[in-house]
């Protein structure tokens, strides 16, 4: 497929500028990959040095939950710049904005390596922690929408699930780049260094990260769907306002899909904890475990785009429920085998749930929130609704550990800490002996939630209209009918879509 396309007169597609679907695609998948790469090492590092560095040692579960509370907060800054990177890319372009969000994070992250611990300065380390997690939320509040309305709108009709696909596959690759970041540094430096100093080497990496993305993104051309209505002055003042006003159920949908979230959570962010947090017991080397993650975003990015075509074929929606219950059902397998200290099974398991089955609603949810939406408000409704959801999933691993904290200070003492099974703890039992029960009780708990929020999920894209047969200008009109399936088959094939 040539990537200079011109749509013929008459179409529904925007016809006025050309589109570069491939041009596009490739800004989306490295842009996305370099942002979430930042974002992600953030993720590690919770789980892995933060509590420990950033917030006082006497309690593992305070500590614990006040990092994971500060990962949150970089999701409460999302819709923020969610409303505020929504309104530049529906009033000033697409491109504009990714290039904002580039610098933004990669300038917030840099931050994050030259901070103090809390030994230290004291409270000002955690505090400073979240005003950089505040900037560095603040512009992947905008990242995802932009960059997939970039994609879909240069993409030709029929294939919009395929290009949009790449957003996602970015984002899986970068999250690969993070913990491949990490796996060598955790497993060949001491444990000392490494919390010494090691964990700061990914973020410093972050100033290449700025130099590359910003060189690819200025070069991207700005969407003809936005070109066309920039030139005949459709431009609206207040998207926002719009959005809620012709699209605001449409937008509660984005809202409850989004909590899926959950399952990237409870493996990437959460279950990083449980598996190698001395004070639960169960003694998974951090490298042993990143593992998983590498694994998963390596399947993710293979499978992606397949999934992407898969729905320009049968549909968004079937794709996307199966996605969701499936992945959701599989987090108590997996729960279960990390807490047997099993690795295999877990990989087995972690591979099955994230790296493959949570595929049928990642590789989608890009190109099926922007086709719920017209051009005019397309990112910011997709941006704030869509970033709403994830603020509620990303506070689970707070709760998690809330919930089913870990054991006690007595049982895992010192820095690096060790369990100690045959402790006694406060309340008279032994380590092992609590420890299992916390154990059982995350894979109920943790799961149970999961599950039912992937159930929620299903049941608002089940509500939904499909959209994939329906035609650019069309999109967003609940009274859009879309093209025949047969005509759209021969438009799919031929890749030229007839005057409609």
């Amino acid at each position: 497929m040539a990537d200079v396309i011109k749509e013929p007169p008459g179409s529904h597609e925007p016809t006025e500028f050309v589109k570069t679907p491939k041009k596009a695609a490739a800004s989306g998948w490295i842009g996305s990959a370099l942002e979430y790469y930042d974002f992600f090492i953030y993720a590690q590092a919770a789980g892995l040095v933060f509590p420990a560095l950033f917030f006082p040692g006497d309690n593992p579960q305070a500590a614990l939950v006040q990092s994971f509370a500060t990962f949150g907060v970089g999701y409460v800054a999302r819709p923020i710049g969610a409303f505020v990177l929504g309104h530049l890319g529906d009033t000033h372009g697409r491109k504009n904005v990714l290039v904002l969000c580039m610098l933004l994070i990669g300038a917030s992250t840099f931050g994050v390596a030259l901070l103090p611990t809390y030994e230290m300065v004291g409270v000002w380390a955690p505090i400073l922690l979240v005003v950089l997690r505040l900037i560095q939320g603040f512009a992947v509040g905008g990242e995802i929408a932009g960059a997939s309305a970039m994609i879909i709108e240069h993409s030709p009709f029929g294939r919009r699930g395929y290009y949009g696909s790449f957003t996602l596959q970015g984002v899986q690759a970068g999250q690969v780049l993070a913990a491949a970041i990490f796996l060598p540094l955790s497993y060949f430096m001491p444990a000392a260094a490494f919390q010494s100093w090691g964990w700061r080497i990914p973020f410093l990496l972050s100033a290449f990260v700025v130099l590359a993305g910003y060189q690819i993104r200025k070069n991207v051309d700005e969407t003809p769907a936005f070109q066309e209505e920039a030139v005949h002055g459709e431009v609206p003042a207040a998207p926002i306002v719009m959005a809620v006003k012709e699209n605001g159920i449409d937008m509660f949908r984005v809202f409850c899909m989004a909590l899926m979230n959950a399952i990237p959570t409870t493996v990437v962010t959460f279950g990083l904890a449980f598996a190698t947090n001395a004070a639960y017991g169960i003694g998974l080397g951090a490298s042993q475990y990143l593992w998983i993650t590498v694994s998963g975003n390596v399947v993710a990015v293979i499978l992606i785009p397949f999934v992407g075509n898969l729905s320009d074929r049968i549909g968004r929606r079937p794709v996307m429920i199966v996605g969701c219950l499936g992945s959701g059902l599989l987090a108590y397998p997996f729960l279960y085998f990390v807490s047997q200290d099993n690795f295999i099974m877990a990989w087995v398991f972690a591979m099955l749930m994230w790296g493959c089955v949570y595929q049928g609603y990642n590789a989608v949810f890009p190109a099926y929130y922007q086709e719920l939406f017209p051009t005019k408000t397309r990112v910011t409704a997709f941006a704030v609704s869509q970033n709403l959801g994830t603020l509620v999933t990303a506070f689970l691993p707070a709760i998690f550990a809330a919930l089913v904290g870990p054991t006690p200070a007595v049982c895992a003492p010192g820095k690096p800490a060790v369990f100690q099974p045959d402790t006694l703890a406060p309340s008279g039992e032994t380590c092992r002996a609590l420890a299992d029960s916390i154990e059982s009780s995350v894979v109920w708990t943790v799961g149970s939630i999961t599950f039912g929020l992937a159930i929620v999920a299903a049941i608002a894209c089940f509500s939904a209209r499909e959209t994939f047969r329906v035609h650019m200008n069309d999109l967003g009109s609940k009274d859009a009918v879309p093209v025949p399936k047969a005509e759209y088959d021969r438009i799919r094939e031929s890749g030229v879509d007839a005057p409609v």
